[in-house]
C-alpha cells in the first residue's frame, strides 16, 4: 500500500518549524502544559506573552499553534482585526467552522442579532437619506445603545395583567402601554428578547457561545484561543475575557479551553488583578547572541565580520535579524549603513528596481492583498506579488498582508521626508483606488445598508486613511464627521475610526491629526462607553461643522436618555435646537426625554411643535399618541393613532397601538381588524399576535387566543416573555400540564431582565405544579420567586395558600400579611388569611377578612351577614372532624378563583365529595354557593367578580345534581 503523502497544511507546518530558532524554554513550557491534566495543581489556565515590538511574539504564537495542532487541538488565532467581544466571538466561530466545528446555536443567535441590528440601522440610514431629500423625515435612531431600558415591558405589551398573575403590575398602566420601542427604532424588533439582544449583545450571546464552545471541547482534547496584538484589543476584550476565563457571569468555560494573550505591555491590573496568580507570564526579550547567531547560520550567514555587523545593526531584535539574514549578505559592507536614514537596508540586496519600488510603495497601505499590490506596483513588477509575500517582515493572515510595524514605520518616515510630493501622490492614488472600489460596492449595497456592510466599511476606512495621509488639514473635518457616523453604528465601529485617525496621525506626524487620534483613542478604550467617550471628545474640541455638531448632540442625548441621565440628555437636545430650532429629531428626542422623566406636558409641547412643523407626517402623530397614553389621555391618543393610520396605512405599529386602545374600550372586532392589517404588513410582528391573543381572550375565543400567543412566543429569538404570557394564559384555562411545560422552558433560558423577570415564571410554574398536585415542588419554586423579588405580592399569596394547605399556619399567615402589605384589599389574599385565622380559631378575625374579600369579590353590601359569617359558622361547626374535605374544597375554590376555565372540574369536585364530608356540611355549603351565585348573577362589567361568577356557573350543574332533597341530618348517608 502506497504511503500517504503529507497534506499541504503539514508541509506548511514543517517549513515553519524549519525557519524557527530559539525560544526553547517557551516552547517547552507550552508543550508541557498541554500534556498536563487540567485538574492538576500545576496546570496553567492562561498564558500572557509580552514584549516590545519585533521580539517575535507573533512567531512564537504561530509555533505554539503548530504544537497545539500536533496535540489534536482545535485552534483559533485572532489579531487586532476584532474590535469588540461580539466580533471576537464571531471570528472564533468562523475559524472553528473552517476546521469542521460549527457553533450552530451561537451562529443562529448571532444571525438574529445581525438582522435585528441591521433592521434598526437600516431604518436610521433610510431616515438620514430622507433628510437629505425631504423636509419630512422620521427621526434617526442609533444602534445598540438606542433602546432605553425604560421602553420596557409595557411598551412591548409584555406585562402580566390578567389571570393568575393579575396584580403583578398596574392594569391601567399596562392597558395604556404601546409598542413604544417601534416608535423609537422604526424597526421590526419582534420581542423583548430582540430588545435585550440589541441592547446588550455580549450578555445575550456569550452564554450560547460558551455552550457551543463546550461542544467543541468535548470533541477535541484541547481548544486553544490565541489573541495576538493584545495591546490594541485588550481595552475592549479585557473584561469579557476575564469573565469567561475565570468567572461565571456568562456560564462555564471548559477546563480544556486554553487562552493565550500576546501584547507589548503587561495586563491591566485593574481588570486582571484578582486573577494574576492564575496567569502565566511569558516575557520575551531580544534574541540572545546565541539565538541570533543560530538564525544567521540557518540562513547561511556565517562570516564573522558580517555576523558582527548584523548583530550590531539589528540590536538582536528578531524581526530585524530575520530580515537582514534573509538577503544572505556576503560582506560587512553589503549589510549597509546602520544610520537612521538607511531604512532601505531592508531591501538593500534586492537589485531589481521595480521590485524595490513595489516593496516601498506597499509600506503605504495599512494592509494589502493582490488587488492593492497591482494598484500601486510598477507595471514591470505586476507579477511579483508572491515575492513580496515571502519577505521576512510581511505577515500574511488569511490572504491579507501587512508589514511589521518595526519595518513599516521607518519606511514611511523615509518616504515622507525624502519626497513629500511622491508621498502625497502615493496616498492620493490609494485613496482614489479605494474610493472607486467603494463606489462600485455602492452599486450593489443600498444606502441604508452600507455601514453594516464590512466590505464597504473597509473601503471607506482605507479611503479616509489615505486622504488623511495625503492632506491632513483638508481631510480632517470630513474624517471627524465620519467619526460621528461611526458612533451611530456602535462601539466597535467608533473604535475603528478612532484608531484610524491615530494611525494616520502617527504616520504623517501631523500635530493636529495626532492630537485628534490620541484623544479619540483614549476616549474609546472602554468597550461599554466607547461611543459616549468619542462623542464627548468630538464635542469638547472644535473641528466638526454645524451638521456634525447637531448629529453628535442628538446621538449623545439619546445615550444619556437611555442611561436615565435626563438632565444631560435635555441639555444636549436643547443645544441641538439652538443650532437648528426647527430640527424635528431634536424636538422628538427631547419629548421622549421629558416623557421618561415624568414631564408629560413638556413632552407634548415639543411634539405639538413637531406636528406643526410636519402636520402630514404619520410618524409624528403616532409618537404623540404614545405621549398622550403616558399622560393618561386615551381619547387624544386614539385620535393621533387614527390620524397616523390615515396618513400612512402601512404604519403597522400605529395600527397595533390603535388596536390596543380599541380593545381597552371593548371594541374588539375593530381591534382585530386593525391587528389583522398590521400583521398583513409584517407577518412576523410578535407584539401584534400577543395583542390579538388578549383581544380573543376577552371574546372567550380561548383556542384562538392560545394559538396567537404561541405564535408570538415562536417569533422570539429564544424562550422569553411571550412564552411566559403563553404559560399564564394556559394556566388561566386550567391546562396545568401545558402551562408547566411553557413556564419550564422560560426558566431554562438565560435570565430574564430584572428580579420580577425571574420571579414571574417561577410563580407560574409553581401554580401549575400545585394544580397538578405537586405541592413540594411548587413550594420550592415559590421560594425561588420571593428570593428574586421580595416584594412580589402574588408569590407570597400563592405560597400562603400552599403553606395553609400543608398545615404550616404561622408561616402561611406571614406570607398573606406580606402580600396584603403591598396590595391591601386583595380578595384572594384576604380569603387565604381568613382561612388561616379560621383554622387557628380566631373566628372574629376570620369573619373580618372574609367580609372584606366578599365585599369586593361578590360586590355585596351585606357580605358579612350574607356570606362571611355563615361561612365561618358552618366551617367552625365541622372542624376538625371534616378537616380533610373542608381543606380540599377550599383548595378547589382557591384554584378556581385563579383561572377562567376548569376542564377537570367534575373530577375535582367529585374527589372532594369522595372524602365523605358531613351531609349537613354539604347542604350548607351548597346553599352558600348558590347565594353567592345569585349575588353574582349580574356582576359589574370589568370587575373581578366576573371570574368568580364564571367559576360558580361551572359549579351549578354539580350543585343541582349533588344537593340532597329535603332536610338532611348528620345521620343521613
Amino acid at each position: 500500500m502506497a504511503e500517504q503523502r503529507p497534506s499541504r497544511q503539514e508541509l506548511i507546518r514543517r517549513r515553519r518549524r524549519i525557519g524557527f530558532v530559539g525560544r526553547r524554554g517557551e516552547m517547552n513550557a507550552f508543550r508541557e502544559n498541554l500534556a498536563r491534566d487540567p485538574e492538576s495543581d500545576d496546570y496553567q489556565f492562561l498564558f500572557h506573552v509580552h514584549g516590545n515590538a519585533g521580539v517575535g511574539k507573533t512567531s512564537l504564537l504561530r509555533q505554539w499553534e503548530t504544537v497545539a495542532h500536533e496535540q489534536g487541538a482545535a485552534t483559533v488565532y485572532l489579531d487586532d482585526s476584532v474590535h469588540s467581544a461580539v466580533e471576537a466571538m464571531e471570528a472564533v466561530g468562523e475559524r472553528l467552522s473552517r476546521q469542521g466545528f460549527e457553533l450552530r446555536r451561537f451562529d443562529k443567535l448571532l444571525a438574529t442579532f445581525r438582522q435585528r441590528d441591521h433592521e434598526a440601522q437600516s431604518a436610521r440610514d433610510t431616515q438620514a437619506a430622507a433628510e437629505e431629500g425631504s423636509a419630512a423625515q422620521p427621526p434617526a435612531a442609533s444602534l445598540s445603545g438606542v433602546v432605553a431600558a425604560q421602553v420596557g415591558l409595557i411598551g412591548l405589551g409584555m406585562v402580566p395583567v390578567v389571570g393568575a398573575l393579575a396584580g403583578a403590575v398596574d392594569p391601567q398602566q399596562a392597558a395604556l402601554g404601546a409598542d413604544r420601542l417601534r416608535a423609537v427604532f422604526g424597526a421590526r424588533l419582534r420581542s423583548h428578547d430582540d430588545v435585550r439582544l440589541v441592547m446588550d449583545p455580549v450578555r445575550a450571546l456569550t452564554p450560547v457561545f460558551l455552550q457551543d464552545l463546550a461542544e467543541v471541547a468535548r470533541r477535541r482534547p484541547w481548544v486553544v484561543l490565541f489573541f495576538d496584538v493584545y495591546e490594541r484589543t485588550g481595552p475592549v476584550l479585557d473584561e469579557w475575557l476575564r469573565d469567561i476565563a475565570f468567572g461565571d457571569v456568562h456560564g462555564v468555560l471548559p477546563a480544556n479551553v486554553q487562552i493565550v494573550l500576546s501584547g507589548q505591555g503587561r495586563l491591566d491590573v485593574r481588570n486582571w488583578g484578582d486573577w494574576l496568580d492564575l496567569v502565566t507570564e511569558v516575557p520575551l526579550e531580544v534574541f540572545t547572541e546565541e539565538e541570533a547567531r543560530a538564525l544567521l547560520a540557518l540562513r547561511g550567514v556565517t562570516d564573522e565580520r558580517v555576523v558582527e555587523v548584523v548583530l550590531s545593526l539589528s540590536g538582536r531584535l528578531p524581526v530585524l535579524v530575520h530580515t537582514l539574514a534573509q538577503a544572505r549578505p556576503d560582506s560587512a559592507q553589503s549589510v549597509g549603513d546602520p544610520s537612521g536614514t538607511a531604512v532601505e537596508r531592508f531591501l538593500k540586496w534586492e537589485m531589481d528596481l521595480p521590485r524595490r519600488a513595489a516593496a516601498l510603495a506597499l509600506a503605504l497601505p495599512l494592509q494589502f492583498d493582490e488587488d492593492v499590490y497591482r494598484a500601486v506596483a510598477p507595471a514591470e513588477a505586476a507579477e511579483q506579488y508572491s515575492w513580496v509575500r515571502r519577505l521576512a517582515f510581511v505577515a500574511d493572515q488569511a490572504g491579507r498582508c501587512r508589514y511589521h510595524d518595526v519595518v513599516r514605520a521607518p519606511m514611511l518616515r523615509l518616504q515622507r521626508i525624502q519626497s513629500p510630493a511622491r508621498w502625497r501622490e502615493g496616498h492620493d492614488l490609494l485613496g482614489e483606488t479605494f474610493r472607486a472600489w467603494r463606489a462600485k460596492r455602492e452599486e450593489v449595497v443600498p444606502t441604508a445598508e452600507r455601514w453594516s456592510d464590512a466590505v464597504w466599511r473597509e473601503h471607506r476606512s482605507n479611503e479616509t486613511y489615505h486622504r488623511l495621509c495625503a492632506d491632513p488639514r483638508r481631510a480632517l473635518p470630513e474624517a471627524l464627521m465620519e467619526a460621528v457616523h461611526a458612533c451611530e453604528h456602535g462601539g466597535g465601529t467608533a473604535r475603528r475610526w478612532a484608531q484610524l485617525l491615530a494611525q494616520a496621525g502617527a504616520d504623517t506626524a501631523d500635530e493636529a491629526l495626532e492630537a485628534w487620534g490620541q484623544r479619540l483613542t483614549i476616549a474609546s478604550r472602554d468597550d461599554a462607553s466607547a461611543v459616549m467617550g468619542v462623542l464627548g471628545a468630538l464635542l469638547a474640541h472644535s473641528g466638526i461643522d454645524t451638521a456634525g455638531l447637531l448629529r453628535a448632540r442628538i446621538l449623545r442625548g439619546r445615550l444619556h436618555r437611555h442611561a436615565e441621565q435626563y438632565g444631560p440628555a435635555l441639555a444636549d437636545f436643547t443645544a441641538a435646537l439652538v443650532l437648528d430650532p426647527q430640527h424635528r429629531d431634536a424636538l422628538v428626542e427631547r419629548a421622549f426625554t421629558h416623557e421618561q422623566a415624568g414631564n408629560a406636558e413638556d413632552a407634548l409641547a415639543d411634539l405639538d411643535r413637531a406636528v406643526l412643523l410636519q402636520p402630514d407626517r404619520a410618524w409624528i402623530h403616532a409618537v404623540r399618541g404614545q405621549a398622550h397614553l403616558t399622560a393618561g389621555r386615551p381619547a387624544e391618543a386614539l385620535a393621533d393613532f387614527e390620524r397616523a393610520v390615515e396618513l400612512d396605512p402601512e404604519l403597522d405599529w400605529a395600527l397595533a397601538s390603535r388596536a390596543e386602545l380599541y380593545r381597552v374600550q371593548g371594541r374588539h372586532e375593530e381591534a382585530l381588524e386593525s391587528l389583522d392589517r398590521a400583521l398583513g404588513i409584517d407577518p412576523e410582528y410578535a407584539w401584534a399576535y400577543a395583542e390579538r391573543s388578549r383581544c380573543l381572550r376577552q371574546l372567550e375565543r380561548w383556542d384562538e387566543a392560545v394559538r396567537d400567543m404561541a405564535r408570538a412566543a415562536g417569533l422570539e429569538s429564544g424562550p422569553g416573555w411571550y412564552r411566559v404570557h403563553l404559560a399564564a394564559l394556559l394556566l388561566d384555562l386550567g391546562r396545568h400540564a401545558e402551562a408547566f411545560r411553557e413556564a419550564d422552558r422560560t426558566l431554562s433560558a438565560p435570565d430574564q431582565d430584572g428580579p420580577r423577570g425571574r420571579a414571574w415564571p417561577y410563580t407560574l410554574r409553581a401554580w401549575a405544579l400545585h394544580g397538578l398536585g405537586r405541592d413540594a415542588e411548587a413550594l420550592s419554586d415559590l421560594h425561588h420567586a420571593v428570593s428574586f423579588d421580595d416584594r412580589y405580592e402574588v408569590a407570597f399569596a400563592m405560597r400562603g395558600w400552599l403553606l395553609w394547605e400543608a398545615g404550616r399556619l404561622g408561616e402561611a399567615e406571614q406570607d398573606f400579611d406580606r402580600s396584603l402589605s403591598g396590595r391591601p384589599g386583595w380578595p384572594w389574599a384576604l380569603m387565604g388569611r381568613g382561612m388561616v385565622r379560621l383554622y387557628t380559631r380566631r373566628y372574629d378575625e376570620a369573619v373580618d377578612d372574609l367580609s372584606q374579600a366578599f365585599t369586593v369579590q361578590f360586590c355585596m353590601a351585606e357580605a358579612e351577614s350574607e356570606i362571611a359569617r355563615p361561612v365561618v359558622e358552618l366551617l367552625r361547626e365541622h372542624l376538625p372532624a371534616n378537616r380533610r374535605s373542608i381543606t380540599a374544597a377550599i383548595r378547589l375554590v382557591a384554584l378556581l378563583t385563579q383561572q377562567i376555565q376548569w376542564p377537570g372540574l367534575v373530577r375535582q369536585a367529585g374527589s372532594v365529595i369522595a372524602l365523605r364530608p358531613s351531609p349537613r356540611l354539604l347542604t350548607g355549603g351548597f346553599r352558600l354557593l348558590r347565594r353567592a351565585s345569585i349575588a353574582l348573577a349580574d356582576p359589574p362589567e370589568g370587575s373581578d367578580s366576573e371570574r368568580t361568577a364564571y367559576s360558580l356557573s361551572l359549579l351549578s350543574p354539580i350543585l343541582r345534581a349533588l344537593e340532597p332533597h329535603g332536610s338532611p341530618t348528620d345521620g343521613e348517608p
